[in-house]
């Protein structure tokens, strides 16, 4: 089991990486045995240095919801991590590429929570929570060599991969059980997917995340934003293009790779 002072110095080496947009070795390299709960113990060490440095939580977000996901990443189980404020770009904002290590973008649901819950829901508990749906666009980016070959609690470690996040115009609740997805890069569609293959239902991501943080007994404020998770396999995002996401019944979303 990993002492406070291992767990600190492990966020510490996540978080200048962070902010020195700089890649570093896998933290199973030098603890082989980390595990799923440690790692969650680092990233939220690491959600600490930022809250110091003036950053809010203002929502959660599901990792490999998708099986297309977790074969991409060849990672076995979803996972979750934490949304602040510094990390939400404007719709059709500008995204510096360069502020990145190595980014990459994926179409996702996002669920926005009327009132708080806590401990573990039913899935008609959980959409009775929603007062809010929006299509997003959620941009990952790995401070590992390569964003590839590590492990789950590698990942985990690293806030399950958050980098920066997107979101359309929010609207009231409505039927987002088979929604097609269509992402396109200047006007060339990249990705196709649906809503569907985000845990079988986004709402089921709610679940699963309240499952999730039960056991580390956190509860979800009210008005939190919830990404749901990826629909399709995540594209390198590439400065000088705009990634745009439409999703029928909802508002399209954009952002400006600058």
């Amino acid at each position: 089991m990993l002492s406070l002072e291992q767990t600190q110095t492990l966020a510490e080496r996540l978080d200048a990486a962070l902010l020195n947009r700089q890649e570093i070795g896998r933290l199973t390299e030098d603890v082989a045995d980390l595990s799923v709960n440690a790692a969650y113990r680092v990233m939220m060490a690491g959600i600490g240095l930022r809250l110091a440095r003036g950053e809010h939580i203002v929502g959660w977000k599901m990792g490999l919801t998708s099986a297309a996901k977790r074969q991409q990443m060849n990672l076995d189980r979803a996972i979750w991590g934490v949304l602040t404020d510094a990390m939400l770009v404007p719709n059709d904002g500008e995204l510096r590429r360069a502020d990145g290590v190595h980014p990459k973008i994926e179409p996702e649901i996002a669920l926005r929570l009327g009132h708080a819950l806590a401990g573990r829901v039913t899935r008609a508990e959980a959409w009775e929570a929603v007062d809010g749906v929006c299509a997003a666009l959620e941009v990952l980016d790995s401070r590992y060599v390569g964003f590839q070959y590590f492990s789950l609690p590698d990942v985990i470690a690293d806030n399950a991969s958050s980098w920066r996040f997107v979101l359309g115009p929010w609207q009231a609740p409505c039927e987002i059980a088979d929604l097609p997805m269509t992402m396109a890069i200047d006007a060339h569609v990249v990705q196709r997917g649906s809503s569907a293959d985000i845990s079988g239902h986004p709402i089921e991501s709610l679940v699963q995340l309240m499952d999730l943080l039960t056991d580390f007994g956190i509860s979800l404020p009210a008005d939190s934003i919830i990404l749901t998770g990826a629909a399709t396999l995540a594209e390198p995002l590439r400065a000088g293009t705009r990634v745009s996401l439409r999703v029928p019944g909802l508002a399209d979303v954009g952002v400006r790779v600058v």
